[in-house]
């Protein structure tokens, strides 16, 4: 079983990634929704206005901007959707489309303005100002400070600019007009348009704690996975989840194996207590050149670890890092050896070897207990050459296949050659050499 990993990475940005994109699939949902809202509003409280016997001209072009407003932002809300759902929605598409909420309003109350012929001091007087709040509460869905901010700043400015219009044309407002606007249809949808800011608003937060409770349990299910399996796959976990890494794969890697000497018949005469601390130094300090060199811990097995080096795409940099990996511990061994010696403690010795080939990979089990696994011959061979590190008296035996992967020469400077050797449990021979760091 793999050491327990504390502390998986997360990747926040796919997290994030993926808020935004349903984010922005709800809010073309809500455009929708406000549009038809607004639209059966106006049905029910102007509506029956129209059969009026003389509807004044300024009243029928304000139905008429109404509905061409309300029609324009339900065609913006099903483009979005439609967008989102078809995987064309892209995150710099929100720039733009928040831009088109708050044209929606200031452009609504302009052509107010325009129609009754009234100075930029009365933009309170519409209805359609009411929308501001409204086009602020979709930026809060988004998760995105600077883009709300943006909304804000453009509301404000819009606002802002249309209260400074003076135009030639301007009159003063003639109480008719203006009642208009204060009548029973405008503060119904004054109402209206306040009752779909308070809906919004628990759309809003019902969405900021689904999101909270997704990235949480996402977070908890990839700490307990990763309890068992190793914390180089938490990212994998995250994008393509456990049954990707069930299916398993094929795939160039370097493996290699320590194992202690002697470790058995020490630990007889040891206390429990003795031979936990002696252990959890002992893998403490191979986790570390591991984490170091980039290596995977595969598992432990007593005394004995398997480190893994995938390719990814890099075969030259894994087998490398591989050899890194050896040479490190070997040192990092010798030199906790010598420092037990001067201390009156007994010496450490460890036998490593490596190959790379060809393995199959994949997580084995099931929820109550997974296992990241690596088979096949590479395995197999990597192990027997750790067990030749006793006979032939080095500390390291590398195949040639993963010196001659990782760059080197064909005579490696600080390798001595050893004749080719057949490998239990495998055909043919495999070329070897040997060293020893310390």
């Amino acid at each position: 079983m793999s050491t327990p990993t504390p502390n998986p990475e997360i990747d926040v940005d796919q997290l994030f990634l993926r808020a935004e994109i349903r984010a922005e699939r709800l809010v073309a949902l809500l455009r929708m929704a406000i549009a038809i809202g607004l639209g059966l509003s106006f049905v029910l409280t102007v509506w029956p206005q129209v059969g009026d016997p003389q509807p004044t001209p300024v009243l029928i072009r304000q139905w008429i901007y109404a509905s061409g407003t309300m029609l324009a932002y339900f065609t913006l809300g099903l483009v979005s959707w439609l967008a989102n759902q078809r995987g064309l929605y892209r995150p710099w598409m929100a720039w733009p489309a928040a831009t088109a909420d708050c044209l929606f309003v200031l452009v609504g109350v302009g052509l107010s303005l325009v129609n009754i012929s009234v100075p930029g001091s009365h933009v309170f007087v519409f209805p359609s100002i009411w929308l501001a709040p409204l086009v602020l509460t979709f930026g809060a869905l988004r998760f995105n400070p600077w883009l709300q901010a943006y909304i804000t700043l453009v509301i404000v400015l819009g606002v802002f600019a249309l209260l400074q219009v003076s135009s030639a044309d301007a009159q003063a407002p003639r109480a008719q007009s203006i009642a208009l606007f204060f009548s029973g249809p405008p503060n119904y949808m004054r109402l209206a348009m306040l009752g779909l800011a308070g809906l919004i608003l628990v759309v809003a937060t019902a969405r900021t704690r689904a999101v909270l409770l997704t990235s949480l349990t996402e977070a908890r299910n990839s700490i307990n996975l990763t309890r068992y399996l190793p914390g180089q796959l938490a990212p994998r976990l995250a994008e393509g989840g456990l049954a990707e890494l069930q299916r398993g794969s094929r795939q160039q890697m370097g493996v290699l194996f320590i194992d202690m000497r002697g470790f058995t018949n020490w630990s007889q005469h040891r206390s429990p207590q003795e031979i936990i601390e002696f252990m959890t130094e002992y893998r403490r300090r191979i986790s570390n050149v591991a984490r170091e060199t980039g290596g995977m811990i595969d598992k432990f097995m007593g005394d004995a670890a398997m480190i893994v080096f995938e390719s990814h795409g890099e075969a030259r940099a894994a087998a490398r890092a591989c050899v890194e990996c050896a040479e490190k511990l070997d040192r990092e061994i010798s030199g906790w050896s010598r420092a037990r010696v001067a201390a009156g403690a007994d010496a450490v010795q460890a036998g490593i070897g490596l190959h790379w080939g060809e393995v199959f990979s994949g997580v084995v089990g099931d929820q109550d207990r997974l296992e990241f696994s690596v088979f096949g011959d590479t395995v197999n061979t990597a192990a027997r050459l750790e067990e030749m590190t006793k006979t032939l008296g080095v500390d390291i035996v590398a195949s040639r296949d993963i010196l001659t992967k990782a760059g080197f020469g064909p005579a490696p400077e600080g390798w001595a050659e050893l004749a080719e050797v057949s490998v239990r449990g495998r055909t043919g021979t495999v070329e070897i050499l040997g060293r020893t760091v310390s």
